[in-house]
């Protein structure tokens, strides 16, 4: 029964989780290191709403990267461009609540060739997939500082619902940070499933590439 709570759920997998665009691997700093400093390179601004970055140099990354790659909460995947091979962001699960079911994407960091590409929604879906229809989660949960406005937009774009703001939430790179809260919860997830995957399919983009549908218009209509 959607809602119902149903004990433990399952912890996410280290393994990779394939789409059609691209795919999402564990991370590895020997595998992803170079790749993603060639991609974030000389892109200071993207790390503003992060606690962390940007970074110096390729060897202050892949330092930082090895530790992140070791941890379980939260669990780092690098997102992998299908054409070439390449990774190009990251993004994780994290606060793991297996007794309540209730699971966070975040630490998410595009780099510019990333950002506003298919490849981009898909790594979001491809995430919200495993953690409701491998795992059997309720409900899945995206935070951003409230000043950041393109993360409130790409959050509402998913279809995350906006629950609300917890004021003075956090202090990240010495600012006070109001947290944006929004979700998305299993009765939901179906109706959000067919949007990505529509949005998603080869039939919905041109043969230049171009996006036929928005997945903002198909995730207004399945709310």
């Amino acid at each position: 029964m959607s809602g119902s709570p149903k004990g433990a759920r399952g912890l996410p997998e280290r393994r990779a989780l394939q789409g059609r665009f691209g795919r999402l691997e564990p991370l590895d700093d020997g595998k992803h290191g170079e790749s993603l400093w060639r991609a974030v390179e000389g892109a200071d601004a993207m790390w503003h709403y992060l606690p962390y970055g940007p970074f110096p140099d390729e060897a202050a990354l892949r330092t930082w990267l090895k530790e992140r790659a070791k941890l379980a909460d939260p669990l780092y995947y690098a997102v992998i461009d299908g054409k070439s091979g390449r990774a190009l962001g990251c993004v994780t699960l994290m606060r793991i609540d297996q007794q309540n079911g209730v699971i966070e994407t975040g630490h998410i960091f595009f780099s510019p060739l990333l950002q506003k590409t298919p490849l981009a929604t898909e790594a979001v879906f491809l995430q919200a997939k495993h953690v409701f229809d491998d795992l059997g989660y309720r409900r899945f949960e995206w935070k951003c500082d409230n000043a950041n406005e393109p993360s409130r937009r790409a959050a509402k774009r998913f279809g995350f619902a906006f629950e609300g703001v917890f004021r003075q939430h956090l202090i990240v790179k010495g600012r006070n940070r109001d947290t944006a809260w929004f979700s998305i919860i299993d009765k939901e997830w179906p109706a959000r499933k067919a949007a990505f995957e529509r949005f998603l399919s080869p039939d919905n983009f041109d043969p230049q590439g171009k996006q036929k549908l928005s997945l903002s218009s198909l995730s207004a209509g399945a709310a």
